[in-house]
């Protein structure tokens, strides 16, 4: 059931989120330095957040060249250790 906030006209859930010690000095500074709770700037903070881009190693430009050695794989399928080696050396 939602937890009612007296002092806001929105219904928020309660929820706990663990965190150590140095996220946990962090928050405690950021709400000290900004004079906010700490709930309002994990809030602020997951609205913010933007997952990252998946890796996707489907690379779609490769499919339009021919390949220059025998290997019938195609790019997203080999290991990226077998791709990387030679760089570098």
């Amino acid at each position: 059931m939602p937890y009612v906030m007296p002092y806001t006209a929105f219904v928020m859930r309660k929820t706990s989120v663990y965190l150590d010690d140095e996220q946990a000095d962090r928050l405690a500074r950021l709400a000290l330095a900004e004079g906010r709770p700490q709930a309002e700037i994990v809030r602020e903070a997951i609205s913010c957040y933007r997952s990252r881009p998946n890796r996707d190693r489907n690379f779609a430009l490769a499919g339009n060249f021919e390949r220059i050695d025998a290997d019938s794989r195609s790019i997203s399928e080999i290991p990226e250790d077998e791709l990387m080696r030679g760089f570098g050396e």
